[in-house]
């Protein structure tokens, strides 16, 4: 006969095992769906953001089922909400720390040289 899941985790954790265990399910859970919520409670749509991102819906519904993304598409996604994104570092006994510059797109402009050429002028 099948056991459920409920039962083996009462044969193999203790009660405290299983309540964080549960805690952390709901956690995981709700940072799931954070982006989600967010952009909901804003009242935008996936194709509106995505428009916003230079992108298209189903690139913004990725993101936003994604638990690991770079910054600088959190970036993006939040200031296609209207948003503006901050990263603050905090620490035990330490006033928190807002990291500048984190996730920012930078371009730089060196000049590319024209296929077929080496370097050297005629």
């Amino acid at each position: 006969m099948a056991k459920s899941a409920k039962d083996v985790f009462a044969e193999t954790m203790t009660p405290e095992m299983i309540e964080a265990s549960d805690l952390r399910a709901k956690e995981l859970l709700e940072e799931y769906d954070t982006l989600q919520k967010l952009r909901k409670a804003l009242d935008l749509t996936q194709e509106h953001v995505g428009k916003k991102m230079g992108k298209k819906q189903v690139s913004v519904a990725q993101i936003e089922k994604r638990s690991d993304f770079l910054l600088s598409t959190l970036r993006d996604y939040v200031e296609a909400l209207g948003g503006e994104l901050e990263l603050v570092v905090k620490f035990k006994d330490h006033a928190p720390v807002r990291l500048a510059g984190i996730g920012e797109k930078i371009f730089s402009e060196v000049p590319r040289r024209p296929s077929g050429s080496r370097g050297t002028a005629a």
